[in-house]
């Protein structure tokens, strides 16, 4: 896999990480010092981009093994109608 998509991925999941630790804060302290709403609010986007963060990185592998397999496709066409 190209490293430059590795590294991506990994910023990706890093964040989500952080996402989810800022969640988790806010849901077990920021009653103590936030209104209701707002703790809901906070705790809604950070989780909800945490989910983002985490399903990012396996689409990107997904998409990056279909094209490898549309390549190799490709590649095996082109050598078959060579050797014709």
């Amino acid at each position: 896999m190209d490293p430059r998509l590795k590294k991506r991925m990994m910023l990706f999941y890093l964040a989500g990480i952080f996402n989810a630790v800022l969640g988790g804060y806010i849901l077990i302290h920021g009653r103590n010092f936030l209104p209701q709403g707002t703790t809901l609010l906070l705790v809604c986007f950070f989780f909800g981009f945490a989910a983002v963060d985490f399903y990012f990185p396996r689409l990107m592998k997904k998409r990056w093994l279909e094209e490898q397999a549309r390549i190799t496709a490709e590649r095996e066409r082109q050598a078959a109608e060579q050797q014709k």
